[in-house]
């Protein structure tokens, strides 16, 4: 016989209510626990990382930059007239004295045109003489008349006196006398105007020679220009050094003002250093600064600042103050490093450049903790700065240790660990 059972329906409603809540709440519990827990720090490699440790004392503000050596001194040669290369008798990188000749030029009509200028002052010359002889003669005559002239007003003057002697002795009549004291005043009157003449002579004979010797010098510096442009077909260095360039060829034909030849002297080098604009402001006329040549390193001095930026950098040119040694190789156009001196600071807090880190600027950096196992992010204000280092104002004490390589990877992270 079967026998009915209670029904526990109600029963299993409430143990699965119980049973939800609970769950509810222990998935509740366990995400507020995960929450209160801090995330766990990424993992970065310890021979991957380049750290240094905070310091104070002096340091040493430096600037660097890649440059060549150029010559101080560098002649170019010009054509100084219109010709055609017909000899080319040495070859870039030969030695050269100030008389060597580098090319050989022709230009048939300049020299018709020497020919014609020698010609032209010789007969400037010629008729130069010719004048001075026909002046001195024409001075001649005019003095030769004064003279005469001189002469009889003398006579007239003694003759009148006599006549004068004898009327108050009446030995003459009055007349006679009279009539020889007018002669003598016409003679007077003539003297006077011949003397007259005879010094504009004495002037137009200066005037006119100098007329005649300006025509020769005219003449003449026509002569030797025609005869330097002749000179200068035969081309030649000008300055003792190395030949740096001939840029034309046997044959060609040239023009007044083009480019020749090129020698430098490779004894008197200086460096054309390429610095960053940002970095160029601090540089003065005078700074200490030091080339290396990848085989020595020679001391010298900043003497001129591109006054211009190009491509976001400055020129700076350093003259050497001692020379190159022969081990440095050092020659024209050779690809150098220059390091400027800026200043020196005699008391700061400093580290090792960061990859990042730019002159008065705060920027974050991973701070070793715990012994190195782990680091930290902190904010750095920054000062002023130098080649490998840079000046702390704010954020770090000496003895502290911070990660100076690239951390981009990590920005998004507070700490790291060390491994």
């Amino acid at each position: 016989m079967d026998i009915a059972r209670p029904s526990n329906a109600r029963a299993k409603m409430i143990r699965r209510i119980v049973m939800g809540g609970g769950a509810v709440l222990l998935v509740a519990g366990v995400t507020f626990g995960l929450s209160r827990l801090r995330p766990a720090a990424p993992t970065v490699d310890r021979g991957t990382v380049w750290s240094d440790e905070v310091k104070r004392g002096p340091m040493v503000r430096e600037v660097r930059g890649l440059g060549t050596l150029v010559p101080q001194e560098i002649q170019w040669i010009p054509a100084q007239t219109d010709g055609r290369v017909m000899k080319r008798l040495l070859e870039p990188g030969a030695k050269v004295k100030p008389d060597s000749v580098i090319l050989v030029l022709s230009n048939p009509q300049l020299l018709q045109e020497e020919l014609d200028a020698e010609a032209q002052l010789k007969a400037a010359q010629a008729d130069y003489e010719n004048l001075k002889v026909q002046v001195n003669s024409d001075l001649l005559n005019q003095r030769s008349l004064t003279a005469t002239v001189r002469s009889d007003y003398e006579q007239a003057r003694i003759q009148n006196k006599v006549d004068q002697q004898l009327v108050s002795e009446g030995l003459k009549a009055k007349v006679e006398e009279e009539i020889s004291g007018v002669k003598a005043a016409q003679l007077a009157l003539r003297l006077k105007l011949e003397e007259d003449r005879t010094k504009n002579a004495e002037d137009s004979e200066k005037a006119r020679l100098d007329a005649g010797e300006s025509k020769v010098e005219q003449q003449r510096a026509m002569y030797q220009l025609r005869r330097s442009q002749v000179e200068a077909l035969t081309v030649r260095a000008g300055i003792d050094g190395v030949l740096q360039s001939v840029p034309v060829e046997v044959g060609q034909s040239v023009v007044p003002g083009a480019n020749l030849a090129r020698v430098a002297d490779p004894k008197r080098l200086k460096a054309e250093i390429k610095i960053a604009e940002t970095q160029a402001k601090d540089i003065v006329i005078g700074q200490k600064a030091s080339i290396d040549t990848r085989n020595g390193i020679v001391a010298g001095h900043v003497g001129r600042i591109d006054p211009s930026v190009v491509n976001g950098t400055v020129t700076v040119d350093v003259y050497m103050d001692e020379p190159f040694p022969p081990q440095s190789g050092a020659r024209p156009d050779l690809s150098v490093d220059g390091t400027i001196t800026l200043e020196n600071l005699k008391d700061v807090l400093y580290v090792g450049r960061p990859v990042h880190g730019q002159s008065d600027s705060t920027i974050s950096l991973f701070k070793l903790v715990d012994d190195g196992s782990e680091a930290v992010r902190v904010n750095v204000k920054l000062g002023r700065s130098s080649v490998n280092t840079v000046e702390i104002l704010d954020g770090l004490k000496v003895g502290d240790k911070v990660i100076l390589s690239d951390m981009s990877q990590w920005d998004n992270v507070d700490r790291v660990q060390l491994r």
